[in-house]
C-alpha cells in the first residue's frame, strides 16, 4: 500500500514538530515537505501533489485560508491552530 504524502505548513517550528511527531506514529504516513509559510505552502503542493496537507490557520502574509484559495492541484487539508 502506497503512503499517505503528506506536507505540514506551519510558521512556527516547534508546531511543525508537535505535528511531524503525532504523524510519526503512523507508519503509512511519509510527511514529503515542511514549509513555514503559504509562499511556501503553494509551491511545494505544486511541485509535490502530496494527498494532505496539514496548514496552519493563522501566519504571516498569507493566512492558512488564503493559502488554501491558492493551492493548486488542491489537496485534502486539516486546519490546525495552537
Amino acid at each position: 500500500m502506497k503512503p499517505l504524502r503528506v506536507v505540514v505548513v506551519d510558521d512556527e517550528e516547534l508546531a511543525r514538530a508537535v505535528v511531524r511527531e503525532h504523524l510519526a506514529a503512523h507508519p503509512g504516513i511519509e510527511i514529503v515537505a515542511e514549509c513555514a509559510n503559504g509562499i511556501e505552502a503553494i509551491e511545494a503542493v505544486a511541485a509535490l501533489a502530496p494527498d494532505l496537507v496539514f496548514l496552519d490557520v493563522q501566519m504571516p502574509r498569507l493566512t492558512g485560508f488564503e493559502t488554501l484559495e491558492l493551492l493548486d492541484p488542491r489537496p485534502a487539508v486539516v486546519f490546525v491552530t495552537a
